[in-house]
């Protein structure tokens, strides 16, 4: 029997199709934060919690498929078979595959809303850290009130402990999410929400503002850098002082001065007595302890001198629509601005 030619075809038109399929599937393997990658317990029970309805839903899928397979077989029209009996209105039947699914479905509502109350409630007892997150258009300040410290973009803290979030939007709405550690979480103007979580090993874990704020919602990043105890108390003690006044970056500090960067970022020990007299009208990140900090923009560069020379010399096409103006500065104005800013660690 000869087979048509244009199954042939069909065969090797489906290969395109096949192939990317494949590519979109391992295109979700790369090194991209994961929630099934947990660092802490929050992540644990929101990843034990997928694991448990994966495993429900491939238990039903293989139970309903089978029986489809082991009926498209066992019921097969045969030569000479008669009329199959119609079993349409069996009353028990309908109970069977009505009360089944809203028994799996019933355990499902119960481990989620379990799963709901373990990362709704926040541990007492222990240690704690107390942190406020304030989303603005892109990018992300962290306050800690009780150790007097205000940073942008890195949020650090130690091993460990229970770190309390406390999250504020004076804007729009953005969303606080660590994959690796948390879920997400709104951040509402003028309805502040909270949240915790816990790291449980040194590390650095990507957060990701996860609803649409604006043009550069996709560049309003951040890293939650877990250190020791040990090496956080150090941490918190190098970021407590006043930025170093080192006369060798004396010009760019004076550009500092100069060109208005005072108007809008506030650096202790420059145009600020402490963190705590930080107005509201400096609408950029305190810039105090900057050139220790990981990245800059609001995550969309790494903190490189490369790359905040690329930032000062045009902002705006860095990261469009941001709050940055382009201050006209020359190349070796740039050069001795980012001297002096990489300088303070």
């Amino acid at each position: 029997m000869r087979i048509p030619l244009f199954r042939g075809k069909i065969r090797w038109g489906l290969l395109p199709l096949a192939l990317l399929l494949s590519s979109l599937l391992f295109a979700a393997c790369g090194g991209n934060p994961s929630i099934l990658n947990p660092a802490g317990p929050v992540a644990q029970d929101e990843a034990n919690l997928f694991w448990f309805i994966l495993g429900v839903a491939t238990f039903v899928f293989v139970v309903v498929e089978g029986l489809l397979i082991w009926s498209i077989i066992r019921f097969r029209e045969r030569p000479g078979m008669p009329t199959p009996r119609q079993i349409h209105g069996n009353t028990t039947l309908e109970i069977v595959w009505t009360v089944a699914p809203s028994i799996f479905l019933f355990v499902v509502l119960v481990f989620t809303i379990r799963t709901m109350f373990q990362v709704d409630t926040i541990p007492t007892g222990g240690q704690q850290l107390e942190v406020t997150a304030v989303g603005h258009q892109w990018w992300w300040e962290f306050d800690y009130p009780t150790q007097k410290i205000i940073t942008a973009d890195d949020l650090v803290v130690p091993t460990g402990t229970v770190v309390h979030v406390k999250l504020y939007s004076n804007n729009v709405i953005h969303s606080f999410w660590v994959p690796n550690l948390t879920g997400k979480t709104d951040v509402v103007p003028g309805h502040d929400n909270e949240k915790w979580f816990s790291v449980d090993k040194p590390g650095t874990y990507h957060g990701q503002c996860a609803e649409y704020c604006g043009l550069q919602h996709a560049n309003m990043a951040f890293n939650v850098i877990a250190l020791p105890p040990d090496q956080f108390a150090t941490w918190v003690s190098g970021q407590q002082q006043a930025a170093a006044n080192n006369p060798q970056y004396a010009r760019g500090l004076a550009l500092f001065k100069s060109k208005g960067c005072t108007a809008c970022h506030g650096i202790v020990g420059v145009n600020l007595n402490d963190f705590n007299t930080q107005p509201q009208t400096l609408v950029g990140p305190n810039l105090t302890h900057f050139g220790s900090r990981d990245l800059i923009a609001g995550g969309v560069l790494k903190n490189t001198p490369e790359n905040l020379a690329k930032w000062l010399h045009d902002p705006q096409a860095v990261k469009p629509g941001n709050d940055m103006p382009n201050l006209g500065l020359s190349q070796s104005e740039i050069n001795d601005l980012v001297a002096y800013l990489e300088s303070l660690k």
